[in-house]
């Protein structure tokens, strides 16, 4: 009932937005989580239909994420084929079992290939396993095949050595590291391992969602310099939903608008398209009372910033 409740109202807020203000703040947007198709999951659309999606839109860039391979050597074809469109596209790595883990040698050989990001692993993280218990949003890819709980620590809480040697490809390809769905406490350690060895770029994905995240700690996180991202499914008309749009406001508050990113962490079937999902998020932020200056730092030049581009 509150999911249903909370969809209803996201809809009675977004209806009160111009369609015309959202076409300007959706001109050189980044989402920075997109996923689109081919995956082991059911897909609404494929990469070039998401690229495609994003040009009309005026989009300036994205970034394919898949829980089980990484888009990222694919991308110099796809730019034969797309890049008069003028989308920049980008690929990176989740190091789920599916992927090799925390294997050192597939993260360089998938950053000397042009992976932008690194994500920590996510569907397949000991923690995400623990959440999802009964909770049938969080259980994804059940018809894999059945795959150990991975975490970044050992029994004394202290970074394990390959992970250490990941953190340190990724500091030397400059890439972006991403929380993926271990555990606030991991976040923690693993972000500050992170800074140690020269880690600049650090990305949180849905904090309160699946993270266990207070609001002291995403403020926190932003203080020590870390771009928060907020997922436009879990606030928008969307299957997904479980936060209502007071929660959205909050949530961004809590990191500050300065460190906030609004992906749409969509693709999937039944759902919003992901320039669907965004454009719903504007429409959202904006009637909650953010600035129009507000929401395109959120979509457009935070998240560029992030990923290397220039959002003029």
């Amino acid at each position: 009932m509150a999911t249903a409740n909370n969809r209803a109202e996201a809809r009675a807020l977004i209806s009160t937005i111009d369609d015309a203000v959202v076409d300007g703040l959706m001109k050189g947007a980044v989402d920075l989580h997109v996923h689109s198709g081919p995956s082991t999951m059911a897909r609404q659309l494929d990469h070039f239909q998401a690229v495609e999606q994003a040009a009309a839109a005026g989009m300036r860039g994205i970034m394919f994420k898949d829980h089980h391979y990484s888009v990222a050597p694919f991308l110099p074809i796809m730019e034969r084929v797309l890049g008069h469109l003028d989308v920049a596209m980008f690929g990176g790595l989740v190091l789920n079992n599916t992927t090799g883990g925390l294997n050192p040698f597939v993260v360089d050989a998938q950053l000397n290939q042009g992976a932008r990001l690194v994500w920590m692993p996510t569907a397949q993280s000991a923690n995400h396993i623990r959440s999802s218990h009964r909770k049938t949003r969080l259980a994804s890819n059940v018809q894999l095949k059945a795959s150990p709980g991975i975490t970044v620590v050992d029994a004394y809480g202290e970074i394990l050595d390959p992970v250490k040697e990941i953190l340190d490809s990724i500091a030397a390809f400059d890439a972006i590291l991403s929380s993926g769905h271990l555990h606030v406490w991991e976040i923690w350690k693993l972000f500050r391992e992170a800074r140690k060895r020269g880690v600049k770029r650090l990305l949180v994905n849905h904090p309160m969602y699946g993270l266990h995240f207070t609001y002291e700690d995403i403020t926190e996180m932003a203080e020590f310099g870390a771009v928060i991202e907020q997922s436009a499914c879990l606030y928008v008309d969307s299957r997904f939903n479980v936060f209502s749009p007071q929660e959205l406001k909050e949530h961004v508050l809590a990191a500050g608008v300065a460190h906030s990113s609004i992906g749409s962490d969509l693709g999937q079937v039944d759902n919003p398209s992901p320039v669907e999902g965004l454009r719903q998020a504007i429409k959202l932020l904006l009637a909650l009372g953010f600035t129009e200056e507000e929401v395109r730092l959120m979509v457009r030049d935070n998240p560029a910033k992030l990923v290397g581009l220039d959002p003029a």
